[in-house]
C-alpha cells in the first residue's frame, strides 16, 4: 500500500448491487478501509462484499443516508465515495494519489471524468454531455466518484440524508472553487441506459435535475425515478 493509501476509505452504498460489486471491489488497490453500507438488499450483495473483505454496515435505505453512515464509520482522514458499479481507471488512481500527496489538497474535492463501460455511439454523446454539465454548471454526479478529505467533508455538513440528488446537494454546497477534476476516469455500468433506454434514461436524469434545481422535493423525485 502506498503511503497515500494509507489514509484512504473507500465508501459505497449498495442495494441489490450483487451484479457490479465483485468487479468495483477487486478493482480497488490496497487502502486503509473498504466500506460498503447496505440499505437492505435481498440478493447477493452482502456475501460478494464479505468474500471481498470489506467492512460491511447496513443502513435505512437512502444513498444520501447510507453515505452518511459510511463516512461516520471511517477512520481514514481520506473519503474516497464509490458506486457500486463504478471504478476508476489506472490514471484515476496515480491522480487521486498525487491529490493526496499535494500539501494543499485537502482544501479541494476532487471527480473523475465519467466513461460508460459500452461501446455505443449513445454512450460517447451522453459522456460528452456530462462533460458539458461538469464545464458549465460543475455539477458532476456520483458516478464520477468523489474524493474528499474528512475536514472538508464536515465542514460543508457531510451528505444530507436524500433519497436522491445527494451528489448534487452536496457539491453545490462545496461550489466551483473547491471542486477539482483529475485525470482519469470512473468507468460506470451502462446497465440501467441499456435497460431504459438511451434517451429515455438521459431525459429522466435531465428532467430530475431541472426538478430539483426548481425547488421539488427529493422525495417526489425519487418517487418519478422510481426509487
Amino acid at each position: 500500500m502506498s503511503d497515500a493509501r494509507s489514509d484512504l476509505a473507500v465508501i459505497i452504498p449498495t442495494l441489490n448491487a450483487e451484479a457490479g460489486l465483485a468487479a468495483t471491489l477487486a478493482a480497488l488497490p490496497p487502502v486503509a478501509q473498504r466500506i460498503v453500507v447496505d440499505g437492505g438488499s435481498t440478493d447477493g450483495t452482502i456475501e460478494v462484499a464479505r468474500a471481498a473483505g470489506a467492512q460491511v454496515l447496513q443502513s435505512p435505505p437512502g444513498r444520501g443516508v447510507q453515505l452518511a453512515a459510511g463516512a461516520a464509520a471511517a477512520k481514514a482522514r481520506w473519503l474516497l465515495f464509490l458506486h457500486a458499479d463504478t471504478r476508476l481507471d489506472p490514471r484515476a488512481w496515480a491522480a487521486l494519489e498525487a491529490h493526496l500527496s499535494n500539501p494543499g489538497g485537502a482544501q479541494f474535492a476532487a471527480v473523475f471524468g465519467f466513461r460508460l463501460d459500452d461501446r455505443a455511439w449513445q454512450a460517447r454523446l451522453l459522456e460528452w454531455g456530462v462533460r458539458l454539465r461538469v464545464a458549465l454548471l460543475a455539477l458532476p454526479y456520483g458516478d464520477q466518484g468523489l474524493l474528499i478529505h474528512r475536514d472538508l467533508y464536515q465542514a460543508i455538513g457531510g451528505y444530507s440524508a436524500l433519497p436522491l440528488m445527494e451528489d448534487v446537494d452536496l457539491v453545490r454546497r462545496l461550489g466551483r472553487r473547491r471542486l477539482h477534476l483529475l485525470q482519469g476516469h470512473a468507468l460506470t455500468s451502462a446497465a440501467r441506459w441499456r435497460k431504459r433506454g438511451w434517451t429515455r434514461q438521459s431525459l429522466l436524469n435531465l428532467r430530475c435535475l431541472a426538478l430539483y434545481l426548481t425547488g421539488t422535493p427529493p422525495a417526489k423525485i425519487a418517487q418519478l425515478y422510481g426509487r
